[in-house]
């Protein structure tokens, strides 16, 4: 067992209905890459591939000398392999779950509680909200990704309660005149405004939602069929999503979030109660290891408008301040770093140039997981058996303090992603 600290993994898919289908999925097509047997069902939608040791969706080690275990079993047995500081600052656990998100149709708009309410929460309605840890999570475009992500700045969102008579309806001319006065007044006075005005409309009433939607939809679909409505990007969004969700609230919070389009390697940051969604595209996510999710629409399942109109934080901000730019690496010019404010995960991203044949991975005192994006590669390290060939879509899991050589086997130019823990 000894030196079996670095492996292979077979990651878990999750099927979900908004997940991108068969081979459009960037998903399905890593996962098609790396295990030759892997079926793609072009009629299936291939939404998130998992890369850690979540339990519903635990990761298996592919090394014979491991047979049969998942990663959480291994992780429970060999906790040194996290880490000294993460294994005693995580009770022994690895602090977050890995993703690849392949987006078809939006996900729900939804904001993650910070840990004193996620403790609440859990306690008051367990069967919603399953764990008391907070979720921070960030997202990382491989293709154009398309989000919603934090409030708008105020003027941006009296431009539309101006163009959009619908959306006025909703907000009440009382909260719409009170978030006009509240321009140039001091951030605590903005934040209130925006708070009633949001409350108040995700509070309407689900018939008159139903019936301005409609109004909205048939005048936005006219201007569109008649060539005057090309360059509104809010205005085919909105068709898009009442396309996906009918009647559904969520269709709204679109004049009152950031739009974010985000260029492959651009990314977003989602700390404790920014409200946001995923719209479209692909993306490698990390997380805390939490399942705590407040939605208030553009979702089929449970709703809790109160809570999350009660914990969002009303600052607003121009869409670019929500982007989280890398850091450049001092030692290694490949290497790009994505460091949030927060303990539990770090992401990395390297770019090696095919004229490099050799790439040593830095060492780190964390346990961490690198998952292949482009190129090939074959992985070794001190005690290993032999080299082991990892294609696109291959993932692996490097104990912490371990020294990884990736040899180049192909001539092309390589794109890797590592989360780990940089405590």
């Amino acid at each position: 067992m000894a030196g079996h600290r670095v492996f292979p993994l077979s990651c878990v898919v999750q099927q979900y209905a908004w997940g991108k289908r068969g081979s459009n999925s960037e998903v399905a097509r890593l996962l098609a890459s790396s295990d030759p047997l892997a079926h793609i069902s072009e009629d299936k939608p291939y939404a998130e591939l998992w890369m850690g040791a979540h339990p519903r969706g635990d990761a298996k080690i592919l090394d014979d000398y491991i047979s049969q275990k998942t990663l959480g079993q291994w992780i429970a047995e060999n906790q040194d392999c996290l880490g000294s500081k993460v294994k005693d600052a995580f009770n022994g656990k690895l602090p977050f779950l890995f993703k690849v998100l392949s987006v078809e149709t939006a996900l729900s708009i939804q904001a993650h509680p910070n840990k004193e309410l996620a403790e609440k929460l859990h306690l008051q309605a367990p069967q919603h909200y399953p764990d008391a840890n907070h979720k921070p999570e960030m997202a990382i475009a491989l293709t154009s990704f398309q989000g919603l992500c934090g409030f708008r700045p105020v003027e941006e969102i009296l431009t539309f309660l101006k163009k959009v008579p619908e959306f006025q309806l909703l907000i009440g001319d009382s909260e719409a005149t009170q978030l006009r006065q509240s321009v140039n007044s001091d951030p605590q006075t903005v934040a209130s405004a925006l708070r009633s005005c949001f409350s108040h409309l995700m509070q309407s009433e689900k018939k008159t939602v139903v019936e301005q939607l409609n109004i909205l939809v048939k005048r936005i679909s006219e201007q569109v069929s008649t060539g005057n409505n090309m360059d509104d990007i809010c205005g085919k969004l909105l068709l898009r999503l009442h396309q996906q969700y009918p009647g559904d609230i969520g269709c709204f919070a679109i004049y009152f979030l950031n739009l974010l389009m985000l260029k492959p390697g651009e990314a977003m940051f989602l700390e404790a109660n920014v409200p946001h969604a995923y719209l479209e595209g692909d993306c490698v996510e990390c997380m805390a290891c939490s399942d705590n999710t407040v939605r208030a629409g553009l979702t089929p399942k449970f709703i809790d408008v109160p809570t999350l109109c009660d914990m969002l934080n009303y600052t607003p901000s121009p869409s670019k301040d929500r982007l989280f730019p890398p850091l450049q690496s001092q030692e290694d010019p490949y290497l790009f770093i994505y460091d949030p404010p927060v303990p539990d995960f770090t992401v990395m991203k390297m770019e090696v140039p095919s004229s490099v044949t050799e790439y040593k991975v830095l060492v780190l005192d964390s346990a961490s997981i690198l998952l292949v994006v482009k190129g090939a590669v074959t992985a070794s390290w001190p005690t290993a058996q032999a080299a082991i060939p990892l294609q696109r879509g291959g993932v692996l899991f490097i104990g912490a303090n371990e020294c990884v050589t990736l040899k180049l086997t192909t001539p092309q130019d390589l794109l890797l992603f590592r989360a780990c823990c940089l405590l």
